[in-house]
């Protein structure tokens, strides 16, 4: 596998079921740093399949992925530092660089909890030092514009905030690769062009983006590459 890449997913196939359905068929894609990378198709396109796959949520049935030169199937621990992860829009879940994968809750937060609690607790199971979790928490509440909304707790979270904080969750350990499954999705219009702008802020910086979306304009305006 190319060295360069922070993703490429090779011939990935997941069946289900006992009758093996084929939920993902012979899926092959590559992600660069600072390019988004956009997955477009209908709902039961395995796009989100996909996701889960590149993110070593879903255990490939064949196949292989690396994220950022690591193979993700044979040491996904080790990959899934190096990804930021947001599923299922705005009501879905975040998953960060977090060793355990622990979601807070149907929100992927704990609603009692301030934001910035939510995200200093996160922060701790990635692993940040005392000085690192308290700089990373103020840096990615800032980026997402919620740094003002810090001290709030999440379960009086506007639809649109959570989807920022799922965002500022993703992003706290700088990953080398930010996979976004609909992260704009049932957000108001002024909403889903912040997230945009973030998306693309992001990319400036090098990162690589997997976006997943029914939106053709908002791929149009966003994605370096199309599948």
């Amino acid at each position: 596998m190319s060295g360069d890449a922070v993703l490429e997913a090779v011939r990935l196939v997941r069946l289900l079921g006992r009758e093996g359905f084929p939920a993902v068929r012979d899926v092959s894609l590559r992600v660069l740093p600072g390019r988004i990378h956009a997955l477009l198709g209908p709902n039961g396109a395995g796009k989100s399949t996909t996701v889960r796959m590149c993110a070593t949520l879903l255990r490939p049935t064949s196949g292989s992925v690396a994220v950022d030169g690591v193979d993700a199937v044979a040491h996904p621990e080790r990959a899934r530092a190096r990804v930021g992860l947001v599923l299922g829009g705005a009501v879905g879940r975040s998953v960060g660089a977090d060793r355990g994968l622990v979601l807070g809750g149907d929100l992927g937060f704990y609603p009692r909890a301030s934001a910035r609690d939510n995200l200093l607790f996160f922060a701790d199971l990635q692993g940040l030092s005392h000085r690192e979790r308290r700089r990373a928490v103020d840096r990615a509440l800032e980026r997402v514009d919620l740094a003002d909304y810090g001290a709030m707790k999440v379960g009086g979270y506007s639809r649109g905030m959570r989807q920022r904080l799922h965002l500022a969750r993703a992003i706290l350990a700088d990953p080398a690769l930010l996979l976004l499954d609909e992260p704009t999705a049932g957000l108001d219009p002024d909403v889903s062009l912040h997230v945009r702008d973030l998306v693309r802020e992001l990319a400036a910086q090098g990162v690589g983006v997997l976006l997943t979306s029914h939106s053709m304009p908002e791929v149009e305006e966003l994605a370096d590459v199309i599948s």
